[in-house]
């Protein structure tokens, strides 16, 4: 076996070398090595070296609180959480409540699962930086988390007053809303004309009752209605239960009256994903029971953009011979928070949750006929804790082979938060 000696040439020239490497290191300012820690964190995805240059420029400003921070948040992407907490903690000690430093150690934690550690932190952050937005999008996020809920739902509309246009926390806030408040109370009415299928209005009110559990919120309702000169009431129950951060689902069950004019039965259920880049998507299903079960299945797809939010939705329905197809669009245009809105829809077809047409899915044509329509309406919160809403459609209703009549209706509500 033969054994090479390295050159003393050889060794001279690396020692030369790294030297120099060394004194060139050296010789840059912080913000340079800096500048150089995020080129290897970011672009060569080389964190030992950007840890090695990050430390480098804290020996040149051990005061230089951005730098530690930085150094941190690579400690946290390396899992090293310990130092980590000691960087950020040198900072928050010499600069309480520093914004940048607040929002690093307080994501560490809740993504640890340290959430109560998370809020400390985040409290006395937004005490020193009350117009942070991102400090109250992530306080947000750490009281749903803790269930929190109305104090999350607050921190969101104290935020959207900053920047009503911040689509994160409409998304958060739709998410939290389904299971938030503790109690609420409501009712609504609907008048419904037309011009030519029936000489007599429709009448269709409802209360309901919601309560917040730890499982989500659970929702009692009465549906009355008055149509064929007829009467009729259904008793629903309605849950939102959470699963994770990221999904949440519907169920849904119901029952009528005897001889009532609803469907018998009646049942549903979705599952709902909350998604990047403020997305939601559903699938799901429905059935509905009058001499027959009817069955439907519906998938939906939301974004968020600006102050608007875009709901796409579509309701299949298969029997025997066909498949029946319904689209709906439906627009928000938010003011203020999340109950104060102006809406806008248009579809086609008939939607099994509306209470005033889906009594045609117990019709022998409900899967020939055609009906587009379109919506208007405007919510409205009061002091946050009182809403009242108002909406108007307009439906083209083929009631008929080749015969149309038009249907309007209004509606108005209310519902209490305690």
């Amino acid at each position: 076996m033969r054994i090479t000696k390295t050159s003393p040439l050889l060794f001279i020239l690396f020692a030369f070398f790294s030297l120099q490497s060394l004194t060139a290191q050296e010789e840059l300012t912080t913000d340079e090595l800096f500048i150089k820690a995020r080129a290897a964190a970011f672009d060569e995805d080389d964190y030992p070296k950007a840890i090695e240059l990050t430390k480098l420029a804290l020996e040149k400003s051990p005061n230089y609180a951005d730098v530690r921070i930085f150094l941190g948040r690579l400690y946290t992407w390396t899992d090293r959480n310990a130092e980590a907490r000691e960087a950020f903690e040198r900072v928050l000690s010499e600069n309480p409540g520093y914004e940048d430093g607040s929002l690093a150690y307080a994501n560490l934690e809740y993504w640890n699962d340290n959430s109560k550690k998370a809020l400390e932190i985040l409290n006395k952050g937004i005490e020193k930086n009350p117009g942070s937005e991102d400090l109250l999008l992530l306080q947000a996020r750490v009281q749903k988390d803790l269930k929190m809920y109305a104090e999350a739902s607050t921190t969101l509309n104290q935020l959207l007053k900053i920047n009503p246009k911040l689509t994160e926390a409409r998304s958060l806030g739709e998410s939290i809303r389904n299971v938030s408040s503790k109690n609420q109370i409501g009712a609504d009415y609907e008048y419904v004309y037309f011009d030519k299928r029936f000489d007599d209005p429709w009448h269709l009110a409802t209360i309901d009752y919601s309560r917040s559990t730890k499982i989500g919120s659970i929702i009692g309702r009465i549906n009355y209605a008055n149509r064929f000169n007829s009467n009729g009431t259904q008793f629903n129950i309605d849950a939102y239960p959470s699963i994770s951060d990221t999904f949440y689902a519907y169920v849904s069950g119901g029952i009528a009256s005897s001889g009532s004019i609803f469907p018998e039965y009646r049942a549903g259920a979705s599952l709902y994903a909350n998604l990047p880049a403020a997305f939601e998507g559903e699938v799901g299903f429905r059935m509905l029971s009058f001499d027959e079960k009817t069955w439907i299945y519906t998938a939906s797809v939301g974004k968020y953009i600006s102050n608007f939010w875009l709901n796409a939705r579509t309701f299949i329905t298969p029997d025997n011979e066909n498949v029946s197809h319904s689209y709906s669009l439906n627009v928000r245009y938010y003011i203020a928070g999340a109950d104060d809105f102006l809406s806008f829809g248009i579809g086609t077809g008939i939607d099994p949750d509306d209470n005033a047409n889906n009594i045609q899915f117990g019709g022998s044509s409900t899967y020939k006929l055609q009906s587009n329509n379109i919506s208007l309406g405007y919510r409205m919160s009061v002091k946050s804790t009182n809403v009242f809403f108002v909406n108007a459609s307009l439906e083209d209703q083929e009631y008929a082979p080749e015969t149309r009549g038009n249907q309007f209706s209004v509606g108005v509500g209310y519902f209490k938060k305690f």
